[in-house]
């Protein structure tokens, strides 16, 4: 325990660090910095027990475990034992790999399950209670790395995530406002108070009893605990109390698959994301495809001509994505088309800096041949150059807001990414085709993005976001901000965002962070400008490899996210 309030002392010393760069002559600001390890994740107690894990002689994949576990326990608004998500990996040798631990359809879900019997969508019937429910996939996919590449024994690594159950966390003054805000839905949902449901304020501890005793069963008997063990019952009951599809049989037949990323090349860097069935390896790898011809560095961070060229990528990107991409285990997807140049080349033809290509006017390309603003992301290095980028999600704030008071843990709403019609917008107002339509066993497509970066083949960067449809685009701005603008990873993270999703035809935008003179301009070019009073774009928790082999990491201003270092 000294050990970790230590860390988490040299933590909060360093976030503020600064470097004289005497090539730019400017003080350029780094996050905090590591000679042999690092976790980076949206909550202090989460990266100092993967820390932990690390200090122990674990490698960074018994610290996944840990991270992922312990943001169930003290970030229940995004991590989870009732969802799923995706991790990129990096070997110290250099050998690359994905998981997909998605969640999927029930066996007895169906293509018009949400609409009535005129066929039109009834939208809170996906997005909230036990019609909303995926398979659960975060356990399978946490035993599938343990088991390809663990080194501690699951007890072990889990014992200090269930005491942090046990004894409880501290409730940060975001958690309690966000808590606050959704205490009577949960209550409504529910059709009871629930551990969550209670008053918290900024400071007040909670103890998660009935977690930290799922986590006990799990750490004794393992993944067959949760997919046909007391937990797993447990599950099938509460939701059939609910009035939901899903059957022990669901639970029995779910497997984590491993999966071969995508690969990008840009400029010297070699850009390793998930594949299907995230968009976010194709999407990223589209736009930055269709920028790599454009000198945005000239341009400038942020300035009219970055923003158009960058806009306008995305919008043509999001556009194929509505219509190519889904589940590849149901769908063929032409992965090697979609990222060819020369099909990247034709899509921007048609682009000009004088003026908008108005969305109306923007299909999905002619070829030859969803997701929750309430997601988490971590990254890991760890002390035998090992590295990866996981992002895990409910989809919505605390899922479907049904809470399994008895194991201690809220169940997803991930069908809600699913086109619960072709041409429908789901909760995110992301437009799906006939490729992500609903079918029994079937993964629902994603915007999860985690994503690991070589420059001259050395791991160089490790990074992910929350934020929905806005994942992809946080991911694309921050390796620009580091590879094109030269910003330390602490910069990058932090700076100001902005993004389009070809539907609706605007460009969101961080409120207060840009120039009205750059808004202006746009807007006279016919842009139409979204500047929330409190948007959030992404939450990036990313690290970045230095010259001289330490480690900085990027931990976003915009939440309670920390990194710690070993």
């Amino acid at each position: 325990m000294k050990k970790l309030i230590f860390l988490l002392i040299i933590t909060i010393f360093t976030s503020c660090k600064t470097k004289f760069n005497t090539n730019e002559n400017t003080r350029e600001r780094l996050g905090v910095t590591a000679e042999k390890a690092m976790v980076v994740s949206a909550r202090k107690e989460a990266s100092a027990i993967g820390v932990e894990i690390l200090n122990k002689g674990g490698n960074a994949f018994d610290a996944m475990v840990a991270t992922e576990m312990s943001l169930a326990v003290c970030y229940p608004f995004a991590g989870n034992l009732g969802g799923g998500g995706f991790m990129v990996y990096r070997l110290a040798d250099g050998e690359t790999g994905a998981l997909d631990y998605r969640e999927k359809a029930p066996l007895e879900a169906s293509k018009t399950m949400y609409q009535d019997e005129s066929g039109a969508v009834i939208s809170e019937k996906s997005k909230v209670g036990a019609m909303a429910v995926g398979v659960p996939g975060t356990i399978a996919g946490m035993f599938a790395v343990h088991e390809k590449f663990g080194s501690m024994a699951v007890a072990e690594i889990l014992k200090p995530v269930i005491a942090l159950a046990k004894n409880g966390f501290v409730v940060t003054a975001k958690q309690a406002e966000t808590l606050q805000r959704y205490s009577e839905m949960f209550v409504k949902v529910n059709n009871d108070s629930i551990l969550f449901s209670k008053d918290f304020a900024e400071g007040d501890t909670i103890k998660n009893l009935a977690l930290s005793n799922t986590l006990q069963r799990i750490s004794e008997n393992g993944r067959k605990e949760f997919y046909n063990g007391t937990t797993g019952k447990k599950v099938i009951a509460f939701l059939q109390d609910y009035n939901g599809i899903m059957k022990m049989e669901d639970l029995e037949s779910y497997e984590a698959k491993w999966r071969e990323p995508i690969n990008i090349k840009y400029n010297d860097l070699n850009i390793i994301s998930m594949p299907p069935p995230s968009s976010g390896g194709i999407v990223l790898g589209q736009i930055l495809k269709m920028i790599e011809n454009y000198p945005i560095d000239e341009y400038g961070h942020n300035s009219v001509k970055a923003i158009q060229v960058i806009t306008e990528a995305e919008r043509r990107a999001y556009a194929d994505r509505s219509f190519y991409l889904g589940d590849p285990d149901f769908v063929e997807i032409p992965v090697d088309s979609l990222l060819n140049e020369e099909y990247a080349k034709r899509r921007m033809e048609n682009f000009s800096f004088s003026q908008a290509t108005p969305s109306s006017q923007m299909d999905y390309g002619e070829i030859s041949g969803y997701e929750s603003m309430e997601t988490t992301h971590y990254s890991i290095v760890d002390q035998y150059g090992n590295a990866i980028a996981a992002t895990t999600t409910l989809n919505g704030a605390y899922g479907s807001k049904l809470y399994i008071q008895e194991l201690g843990f809220f169940l997803n709403n991930e069908m809600d990414d699913f086109s619960a019609k072709p041409g429908v917008p789901n909760m995110f107002g992301l437009i799906g085709a006939e490729a992500n339509s609903i079918a029994p066993g079937k993964r629902m497509l994603s915007s999860m993005t985690p994503t690991i970066v070589e420059k001259n083949d050395d791991l160089w960067l490790t990074l992910g976001s929350p934020g929905g449809s806005t994942i992809i685009t946080s991911v694309l701005q921050t390796i620009l901000n580091v590879e094109e603008y030269k910003m330390t990873m602490q910069e990058a993270v932090d700076a100001p965002r902005f993004h389009h999703q070809w539907l609706p035809d605007e460009i969101l935008f961080e409120p207060n962070a840009f120039s009205s003179n750059v808004l202006e301009s746009l807007q006279n070019k016919g842009y139409h400008i979204d500047e929330g009073e409190s948007t959030i774009i992404g939450k990036v928790d990313a690290i970045r490899v230095l010259p001289d082999g330490t480690l900085e990491g990027g931990a976003d201003r915009r939440g309670d996210d920390v990194a710690v270092g070993l």
